[in-house]
């Protein structure tokens, strides 16, 4: 069995892919599905959501992307934005990732010593559940990106897909067949990062 750090290393951002995907539709979904069921939530709150987009629904929801940014991006930008989103459309699915916010409100009615931390913890779950979801794809294969159109696109999805006004979409994981590697990652110097103390 490979080791833990291993899988880690073999979650990258992988942003040239196609539709062609090294296992089933219904294994992506199914190891997406149990990642997120595993990942922790404060009190056990199961926060967060998925919708799976394939084929059709995913080129609509870049375009809706492209046509809500348009109007936002600066004309001379918008050609790169427009390329980077029809590489996205071209991968075999988007994941979108939700928190279910009545939870949270939930949660701080119930224990209201802890109500600034809930949204802050929400937030932390739905890290968790996302990367766990990357990494688990990228252990059999899958490669994937993470982007962040929310909130731009957030009215629009929702009134599409008919999402409960309660999931407040958190980001995007693009999912496909790898076309070609991320490169080499560099690591800033552990100084920098860590301090450790008693040993």
């Amino acid at each position: 069995m490979r080791n833990f750090l291993d899988i880690l290393a073999k979650r990258r951002s992988i942003y040239a892919l196609n539709d062609q995907l090294p296992i089933s539709d219904n294994e992506v979904e199914k190891v997406v599905k149990q990642a997120v069921r595993l990942s922790p939530s404060a009190f056990n709150s199961q926060t967060s959501r998925v919708a799976f987009l394939w084929k059709k629904e995913k080129e609509k929801f870049w375009a809706y992307v492209k046509e809500l940014l348009q109007p936002l991006t600066p004309k001379e930008a918008f050609p790169n934005t427009q390329k980077k989103l029809a590489s996205f459309a071209k991968a075999a699915l988007v994941c979108l990732f939700f928190e279910d916010v009545d939870i949270v409100a939930s949660l701080q009615k119930q224990f209201s010593l802890y109500a600034d931390n809930f949204p802050i913890w929400s937030e932390q779950s739905s890290g968790i559940a996302t990367v766990n979801a990357w990494t688990a794809l990228a252990e059999r294969g899958v490669a994937c990106n993470l982007q962040h159109y929310n909130p731009v696109v957030d009215e629009k999805a929702a009134k599409e897909w008919h999402f409960p006004s309660n999931w407040k979409l958190r980001g995007q994981l693009v999912v496909g067949g790898m076309i070609a590697p991320a490169g080499e990652k560099e690591f800033m110097a552990d100084e920098k990062r860590f301090k450790s103390f008693g040993i």
